[in-house]
């Protein structure tokens, strides 16, 4: 306590003392204890006021016992199955020694593609990300003292290169390497590189490769088959030193629908995993593709984000023109993209009016917004503005199409000196407009139907900087890509607009989550959140039926189908007391990452342990583990010290007091006619 408040108490009990002296004591001529007595309860009361005054407080020290973390990080993937019980028996001896338990406080995580609570193993991962549970851990225990120990074998399917991971200098990585590590001899297939789609009576690429572990020199074909049938053969001689030959050919598309695709090479004798001989994919081949035509008279960073983004499907293709291009070029188009029209664009957009065709009319600086007015497209758009910048703001109510995985985050400013714009059709917002901050109520982004034809008008350019930003938030187009795709399939569809909407993919990857989105929306067109959505799934090879609920997301529903075996799938997505209902057929291909690995990667795991002050161990070094862990004189509990300003007195107490104080005066004073 301060030595001033010590003061100040002080001279609270002068003063009460004082007070209560002067007025019971001080030339009273009776000498009653009555009025000893009363002088005390006075001064009682007085000092109490006073000394809630004056508040003192003092500093009080409480100490406590921190013991350093032991975190085990377990490998929760399907490579760990044969080497299940070594881990399971490794975690249970390390969490029941007590000369841990003494020093640590242990907790338990496993791991896939994601870091999780470490409560039951399944070896059911499908993915193994060891350097983000790593990162994840270093960002959990920041700035404590930690010692992580990972139960692996080391061989990591997505993710960056754990072995180069450096965490704090609290932190210290021990490793247990589990499995076989001795390298047998292997030869496997790599990752098929092909198209999503192909096109009727064309050619499309394939691309793998095959690698060979071994001293020897061994001979093996391969084989290429799509829908069971070889399209492709080749035989192979490799070594230890020729280990690696790539496949490249071009196989023939001949046929509509999904085909499966399967490259396999022949196993070698007494070869331990043969699970990696195998690879496969699919691929959609289609009877038709849809022709755009980009027409601009301008040179723009706009017109190559634009072909970029449109023919990220390739089922669409993109000509760039100019806007005296012959009509007869024209004859063939399912789509005009206008570019920064002027009084140039005459002949196109009549051809455009008398064909009835879809457009997408993109308005920027060097638009002549005159000439757009008098063409009678169903709008109108005041001119004389200044150049000013416009940001988007989405629609989340646009009825259309689903738009809601569409993210604007850190998007840039458009650049326009278009003026308010009047439609005289019927026309839906997908991106409103936003300057300065105060949203406008106009539209940035509209589509109009009419006679049967859709026409969309974005009144804004420099779209290449959204598609940029794009991949500064995701490393990836798709977000830019996928929203101009949509547009441009909606209009590009004959279509009527619907109330129920399915997004899906025709191939899954084995390795990667199926997933199929829906919204529905009620007569309104308002997105119904109360719908309850379910999908049936049929397996076409089997006939099993499994009957699935949608869950709702964040503006759409969803089903999770990663759980499905490989195969191909015919679905149904329909909704409780609507007759409304979408169908579908999609293909899951028949891959495991975690197949393909002979051996465990000790030498990963070594480095990593080397760059984090850690050392590294197999299952039956446990007693070297526990001896580690419990010798080091770095681990050990610290004291710490907390020091907290807490107040001398009950506030309550104290005040209880005074009024018990000043009540029993009066009454003793009432008692005894001295008032």
């Amino acid at each position: 306590m301060e030595s001033k408040t010590v003061l100040y108490i002080i001279l609270a009990a002068i003063v009460a003392l004082g007070i209560a002296v002067f007025q019971y004591i001080y030339k009273q001529k009776a000498k009653s204890k009555i009025y000893l007595l009363l002088a005390f309860l006075r001064f009682v009361g007085i000092f109490g006021l006073l000394l809630l005054l004056v508040n003192p407080k003092f500093l009080r020290k409480s100490y406590t016992l921190e013991k350093p973390n032991l975190v085990i990080l377990a490998d929760n993937s399907t490579s760990i199955t044969e080497s299940a019980s070594d881990l399971e028996l490794f975690v249970s001896e390390l969490k029941n020694a007590e000369q841990v338990t003494d020093i640590f406080d242990i907790a338990s995580y496993k791991f896939g593609a994601t870091l999780d609570v470490f409560d039951s193993l399944s070896f059911a991962d499908k993915n193994t990300n060891i350097n983000k549970s790593l990162t994840s851990l270093k960002e959990i225990y920041a700035r404590e003292q930690t010692v992580i120990i990972l139960l692996s074998d080391g061989n990591q399917t997505i993710g960056e290169d754990y072995s180069y991971l450096k965490t704090d200098q609290n932190n210290t990585i021990y490793a247990v390497v589990l499995g076989d590590t001795t390298k047998y001899k292997d030869i496997s297939v790599g990752p098929i590189l092909t198209n999503k789609y192909a096109f009727l009576k064309n050619k499309f690429p394939l691309e793998t490769y095959v690698s060979y572990q071994g001293n020897t020199a061994i001979s093996a074909n391969l084989s290429v088959k799509m829908n069971d049938k070889i399209v492709y053969t080749q035989n192979l001689n490799l070594d230890s030193e020729s280990n690696f030959k790539t496949i490249a050919l071009d196989v023939d598309a001949n046929t509509v629908g999904i085909k499966n695709l399967v490259v396999e090479v022949t196993k070698l004798p007494n070869e331990r995993n043969v699970q990696n001989n195998i690879r496969s994919t699919s691929i959609e081949v289609i009877d038709e593709k849809t022709k755009i035509a980009l027409i601009s008279d301008i040179l723009h960073p706009d017109l190559g984000a634009l072909k970029k983004a449109i023919e990220s499907n390739e089922q669409r293709e993109v000509q760039i023109l100019k806007s005296n291009t012959a009509n007869s070029i024209f004859d063939d188009i399912d789509l005009f993209v206008l570019y920064q029209p002027t009084s140039q664009f005459k002949k196109t957009i009549d051809f455009v009016k008398n064909k009835n065709a879809n457009s997408f009319i993109v308005t920027g600086l060097q638009t002549d917004y005159s000439f757009l007015n008098d063409a009678d497209l169903g709008f109108e758009i005041e001119s004389g503005y200044p150049e000013q910048e416009v940001f988007g703001v989405l629609n989340n109510g646009f009825p259309k199409y689903d738009i809601s995985k569409f993210d604007l985050t850190d998007f840039p400013p458009l650049a326009s000196d278009a003026g308010p714009v009047t439609f005289n059709i019927t026309q839906e917002t997908l991106l409103g407009t936003r300057i300065k901050g105060l949203d406008i109520q106009q539209p940035l982004l509209a589509v109009t139907e009419k006679n049967n034809s859709k026409q969309a008008i974005l009144l804004g350019e420099n779209l290449w900087k959204w598609r940029m930003q794009t991949f500064r938030n995701t490393n990836d187009f798709n977000n830019f890509d996928e929203f101009i795709g949509n547009l441009v399939r909606y209009l590009t569809s004959a279509k009527s607009k619907s109330r129920l909407n399915v997004d899906y993919q025709k191939v899954y990857d084995g390795n990667g989550n199926a997933v199929i989105t829906a919204t529905y929306f009620d007569e309104a067109f308002l997105f119904d959140q109360n719908a309850k959505v379910s999908i049936r799934i049929t397996n076409t090879s089997t006939d099993q039926v499994k009957n699935i609920p949608m869950v709702l997301k964040n503006g759409y529903f969803e089903a999770d189908l990663s759980n499905l075996i490989a195969g191909s799938y015919a679905f149904v997505v329909s909704v409780k007391n609507d007759s409304k209902s979408e169908s579908g057929n999609f293909v899951i291909s028949e891959f495991d990452m975690e197949n393909q690995f002979v051996s465990s990667d000790n030498e990963k795991m070594e480095k990593l342990v080397q760059n984090n002050g850690g050392k590294l161990f197999y299952p039956s070094q446990i007693n070297e583990v526990l001896k580690v862990l419990s010798e080091n004189n770095a681990y050990v509990p610290t004291e710490k010290s907390t020091e907290n300003i807490v107040s001398l007195i009950d506030f309550k107490l104290l005040l209880g007091l005074i009024i018990l104080a000043f009540a029993a005066e009066w009454f003793i004073r009432k008692y005894n006619g001295l008032i």
